[in-house]
């Protein structure tokens, strides 16, 4: 019998893609202590250049585990709240 990839399969890979990286687990670690935070904070607690830290931030946005709001001249960033939900489901039971 042939099964194709699921749906949730898809989401867990596209998740644990996003979390593939140190910097991007920090990140999410951080932003997950506190309500949200501005992307220029993030590069005063993290000694890496600003436009790799806005490469990681993509990476978490475009995975929806982040989502972000433009408050000219900065960004603030929160964790996506349902979507960190359902990462730690998919991700669970596939670990099981």
């Amino acid at each position: 019998m042939h099964r194709s990839i699921t749906d949730e399969q898809k989401k867990a890979a596209r998740y644990a893609k996003a979390l593939g990286h140190p910097v991007r687990l920090y990140v999410l670690d951080l932003l997950s202590a506190q309500s949200c935070c501005y992307s220029g904070d993030l590069s005063e607690v993290l000694p890496i250049a600003k436009s790799t830290l806005s490469q990681h931030l993509k990476e978490l946005k475009n995975a929806g585990l982040i989502q972000g709001e433009i408050e000219a001249p900065k960004i603030k960033y929160c964790i996506h709240r349902e979507n960190w939900e359902e990462a730690k489901r998919v991700l669970n039971k596939f670990l099981k």
